[in-house]
Parts: C-alpha cells; sequence; structure tokens
C-alpha cells in the first residue's frame, strides 16, 4: 500500500514540475486567461508549498523502504 502511494506521489510531482511554466511569467500567462487558480501569485506559491511537501514525503518513503527488510 505504501509503494502505490510513493508511485503516486512521483506521479503527482513529476506533473507539478511539467506543468511549471519556465519563462518568467510563471503562472501569470495561465491566471489571465481564467480565475481558476486564483492570483498568480498565490497559484505560483501553493504550487512551490505543494512541490515541496510532496518531495519530503518522497525522500523519507525512499528512506524508509531502504532501511526496511
Amino acid at each position: 500500500m505504501i509503494k502505490i502511494i510513493w508511485l503516486l506521489i512521483s506521479i503527482l510531482l513529476l506533473a507539478l514540475i511539467l506543468i511549471r511554466i519556465p519563462n518568467n511569467a510563471g503562472l501569470t500567462s495561465f491566471t489571465t486567461k481564467s480565475n481558476f487558480l486564483g492570483s498568480a501569485n498565490s497559484a505560483e506559491k501553493f504550487l512551490d508549498n505543494l512541490t515541496w511537501f510532496l518531495i519530503v514525503c518522497y525522500f523519507l518513503l525512499a528512506i524508509k523502504f531502504n532501511y526496511s527488510i
């Protein structure tokens, strides 16, 4: 069960990293077209926090799997 969660975190991290727009505008171009994520700054901050949270979860699970017998 934990390995399935680890796999889902991996896929979600890949998706989050790939949807990030690499130019300086960030999500500004996306949020100006629609109000789906609110303001650009809040959406950017939310995605940053979510990405860091998932990275920490990923590494904690990787350490757990490394030391489990």
